[in-house]
């Protein structure tokens, strides 16, 4: 336990009450950004949501792609459910009262990057269900059977978790000196910056968990992307060719969306005078790719979109026969 010396005697060292820094909204701003984050929330809820009941309840999408593209929605409603409704509600109090417990932090930060690295991982386990199902079609349903999916979920889940936890473990042994947090939400880099020791060993484990998933998850797309295009050039099966580019170009979208927000939340951590950027690119890593998330796969995927028209024809019919 570190004790303030002379020169840090007015430091409160671990206190259990943090201040959120948060977004700076002006009296005129605050009531459009509140409303804009509120349904962005909203949508992102009901679109995922919708998505994942759909899947679960249409046969026709009882398929390995489908039950692997739940996961993303899971994650986009888990991630933005933790850390977005605070967020709407620092924005209406003032900066003084942006007040949040120690644990309550450790969750959030938990949460935001189980967030980014889980949507990499199941991002991943879906290139390898486009890789099989395009370069090895015919023995597609052996391959990517109930017990398969199951494990790249686990796996997709638990290599994130493994990670995460790592993380904030490194950060949770360090004492604290400021109170602080400059930014929306807590984060794990926010959180270390709270101490006055020495962190070398959080930047260099931040830096090798951030390289090691990023060559990870951009070798994994570039390998079965390559082998994709590869088989699609050598094949004359205009149907296979069709398929392979709506699903395979579904797939990168969703995953570009996802890596360039992330970056570019990476690199404005490393500019402080960019302070307020960071914090709107905050925000938006979240909401972005779950808003964007379903839209792109439902209005891409011809079996969701059946499925959706054949629900509302329904409802539709039962209104009309009432």
């Amino acid at each position: 336990m570190l004790f303030p010396s002379r020169t840090m005697e007015n430091y409160t060292y671990n206190s259990l009450t943090l201040q959120l820094e948060g977004l700076k909204v002006t009296k005129t701003t605050k009531y459009p950004v509140f409303l804009f984050l509120l349904l962005a929330y909203v949508f992102i809820l009901v679109a995922n949501v919708s998505i994942v009941v759909l899947i679960c309840t249409e046969r026709s999408l009882h398929q390995p792609m489908y039950f692997l593209f739940c996961n993303l929605s899971v994650n986009d409603v888990m991630g933005n459910s933790l850390l977005v409704p605070r967020v709407i509600a620092d924005v209406l109090v003032p900066p003084s009262e942006r007040l949040i417990n120690y644990y309550e932090c450790l969750m959030q930060a938990f949460t935001t990057h189980m967030f980014g690295t889980n949507a990499h991982t199941v991002l991943m386990i879906m290139a390898f269900d486009r890789y099989v199902a395009i370069c090895n079609p015919f023995h597609y349903t052996t391959i990517m059977s109930n017990k398969m999916v199951i494990k790249l979920t686990i796996s997709a889940w638990g290599v994130a978790f493994v990670l995460v936890a790592i993380l904030l473990g490194l950060t949770i042994r360090l004492n604290r000196c400021r109170t602080v947090i400059t930014n929306p939400y807590c984060d794990n880099a926010s959180l270390f910056k709270l101490s006055c020791e020495n962190v070398l060993i959080n930047n260099i484990y931040g830096l090798t968990f951030t390289v090691v998933l990023l060559t990870a998850s951009i070798g994994s797309i570039l390998l079965t992307y390559t082998n994709i295009t590869a088989v699609c050039l050598t094949s004359k099966n205009k149907s296979l060719n069709s398929k392979a580019l709506k699903t395979c170009s579904t797939h990168l979208c969703l995953y570009l969306i996802m890596l360039v927000s992330g970056m570019i939340l990476i690199t404005l951590h490393r500019f402080p005078q960019y302070s307020d950027y960071r914090k709107i690119s905050a925000i938006l890593f979240n909401v972005v790719p779950g808003s964007l998330n379903p839209i792109i796969y439902g209005m891409q995927s011809q079996e969701i979109r059946k499925s959706l028209s054949n629900v509302f024809q329904y409802i539709m019919n039962k209104n009309i026969k009432r």
